[in-house]
């Protein structure tokens, strides 16, 4: 399997990262054990996961994902087979977010807890905290690394302006976000494309796509209004229907059937080898959708395939 670095980190990671978000929500713990194993068969190791999942499911309060995961590594004893992450900074309770020192400090006790680890191999900002200054969130990173617990630090969902901010800040000694993670696939390019790649390139750091498959859109599930009542996702990809979204579907179709393959895996074909992308984030429910899905980090688009693409999806 292909192993792929991390920004300027000391990680290698596999092309694919699996989206833990499922754990404790679509997927109970004998499903994501089973999952979690299979994605190892596979050859994959890259896990992701924050501790807020899945509090927003009835029920549950935050943490069902990393607890799963961690009593998963307990039980296999896979811990070393692993480039686990997961985030910081979503709520978590009245008065459970952000990312002061003070906050950090207690959240990855909470989280190291819950995934039965000694150490997080990145740890990421999971929302901005426009309270804190950047360099207070780096200066409890560099405590939090110094002490062995946390290895790398990433971003998710922060504006072009306070990520360059913060990259900046770590220049004079802090310790620097070697990833990003970002909304991207072939319906929703322009925001990653124009606001964030040109400091990826600029900076040098990994990107770790989320909505890889548009939620669903990309694998060609939902082509027609009919199609929307097939999920609780469909409707949140209606708005693909219109405008290119069609045209993107007609120029996956050709290509899977010229690789023989499926449109999801074309899509995710598309992602990896996009300049940048380290590995897009993708979930699974089932072992089968999981055996489906990997067959993208083997699939080689050609030029012309890449070519065509771009066109379909071109904002």
């Amino acid at each position: 399997m292909e192993r792929r670095k991390l920004g300027n980190s000391e990680l290698e990671v596999s092309p694919l990262c699996f989206g833990g978000n499922v754990f404790g929500w679509t997927a109970d713990q004998s499903t994501s054990f089973r999952l979690l194993d299979s994605f190892l068969d596979l050859g994959f190791d890259f896990i992701d996961t924050a501790d807020v999942y899945s509090r927003w499911v009835p029920g549950n309060t935050g943490g069902e994902s990393e607890a799963i995961i961690g009593k998963w590594l307990k039980q296999s004893g896979k811990r070393n087979k692993v480039v686990l992450a997961t985030k910081v900074g979503s709520e978590m309770g009245p008065g459970q977010k952000g990312l002061s020192k003070e906050y950090i400090t207690k959240a990855v006790e909470a989280s190291l807890k819950r995934l039965q680890t000694d150490y997080i191999d990145l740890y990421q900002s999971h929302y901005d905290d426009v309270s804190v200054p950047v360099e207070e969130t780096l200066e409890a990173y560099a405590k939090l690394i110094s002490e062995g617990k946390i290895r790398v630090i990433g971003a998710s969902n922060f504006s072009p302006e306070r990520l360059k901010e913060a990259l900046d800040a770590s220049e004079k000694g802090l310790p620097r976000y070697e990833s990003l993670q970002p909304e991207y696939n072939l319906v929703e390019r322009e925001g990653y494309e124009s606001k964030y790649e040109p400091i990826v390139n600029e900076y040098g750091i990994g990107v770790i796509s989320y909505y890889s498959l548009a939620s669903g859109f990309l694998s060609g599930k939902y082509r027609t209004e009919a199609d929307l009542s097939k999920s609780p996702r469909g409707q949140g990809v209606r708005k693909y229907l219109e405008g290119k979204g069609k045209n993107v579907l007609a120029t996956l179709d050709e290509i899977a059937a010229k690789h023989h393959a499926t449109p999801a895996q074309v899509s995710l074909a598309w992602l990896i080898a996009h300049p940048g992308i380290t590995a897009p984030i993708v979930s699974a429910t089932t072992t089968g959708q999981l055996e489906d899905i990997a067959k993208s980090a083997t699939l080689k688009l050609d030029e012309s395939d890449l070519e065509s693409l771009n066109r379909a999806s071109a904002w």
